[in-house]
């Protein structure tokens, strides 16, 4: 089979032939038909061996956590992006996107969805009913962090409270869509690039604008830079939350006195958890939001890493691998 792979630290991925894999005890066989590309991705490639050992990641390796595709039977299913164990403490409280097993899993360390076919637990499969598999990826990763943002927030937004979005890509048009679903808040999409920002407007956000400008009860910061770090820790009101979600690698340099929110809340975290996406599925599926794709065929792959990198792209990129239905 065809497979997008990691194939040594530091490099570049390459397209590679593959023995399609064989489920063992517990797992299922998923042919692949459309996997979202993540930022993060982008960093795998830049990984230092050492860092990548410390996570127990295996070279070699195929790229894509945020996969989607059909069993054997022809059901249409996602595969949630985070591995866990079910079992520990974290997991049974269902915070499962903190568990200690997920250093590892598919696409970061281990062979994820950016091939014709993917094993996975079946703890991970989820059903998709009409949604078409080729463009449901990213719902399981870029949705299921935003939706878990949202929900996070949410005890801070009453009717009349502002939420403020730093960045209106991929994972902050959802929180858009969100936040709009799920509050009464009036929501402001921040980011540099009128295109993101158009499309921000386009999916419900209230206000745009390229910079902050007002005090916020609520900033969810999906860039994470020193700069969105510094303005939105700066923007929140007593009482409100500053939500850290970007990987952009920003430190806030400053004493906390007067920055911090007096009497708010300060969080980060990585990833959604298995319930985080079943509703973001659910929510798709009612035509409550919008999920923009950008397709982009299996041979191209490379290419649309480069868009996502040089940050021209609105919605998420997807690479289809396969353009029907499964039969069986």
């Amino acid at each position: 089979m065809r497979a997008y792979r990691m194939t040594e630290w530091g490099a570049a991925p390459e397209h590679r032939e593959m023995p399609e894999p064989v489920p063992g005890p517990g797992q299922v066989l998923v042919r692949v038909a459309g996997c979202g590309l993540c930022r993060s991705d982008l960093t795998m490639r830049r990984m230092p061996r050492a860092a990548g050992e410390r996570l127990g990641w295996r070279m070699p390796f195929t790229l894509g956590h945020e996969t989607a595709g059909w069993l054997s039977d022809g059901t249409p299913v996602a595969l949630v992006a985070a591995r866990s164990c079910g079992a520990c403490r974290l997991c049974v409280r269902g915070l499962d996107n903190a568990c200690p097993d997920g250093t590892t899993g598919r696409g970061y360390g281990r062979d994820g969805g950016l091939a014709e076919y993917v094993v996975a637990d079946r703890r991970s499969v989820l059903p998709l009913g009409g949604l078409d598999p080729r463009h449901a990826g990213p719902l399981t990763d870029a949705g299921a962090t935003a939706y878990h943002a949202v929900r996070r927030a949410l005890p801070h937004l009453a009717p009349g409270s502002v939420a403020v979005v730093l960045g209106a890509g991929g994972l902050g048009a959802f929180a858009v869509q969100f936040l709009r679903v799920l509050t009464a808040a009036r929501v402001v999409a921040v980011d540099v690039s009128p295109d993101r920002r158009a499309y921000a407007e386009s999916v419900g956000a209230h206000e745009v604008a390229a910079a902050v400008t007002e005090p916020a009860d609520v900033v969810l910061d999906f860039v994470g830079t020193d700069e969105t770090v510094a303005a939105g820790v700066t923007a929140v009101r007593p009482g409100g939350a500053y939500g850290l979600i970007g990987s952009g690698g920003g430190r806030l340099d400053r004493p906390w006195f007067g920055v911090l929110p007096r009497d708010g809340e300060v969080f980060t975290f990585q990833g959604g958890s298995i319930a985080d996406a079943q509703e973001v599925i659910a929510l798709a599926a009612a035509g409550l939001i919008r999920n923009q794709v950008r397709e982009f065929p299996f041979e191209q792959a490379g290419e649309a890493y480069d868009r996502l990198a040089a940050g021209t792209l609105t919605g998420r990129a997807v690479v289809v691998l396969s353009s029907g239905r499964l039969v069986v």
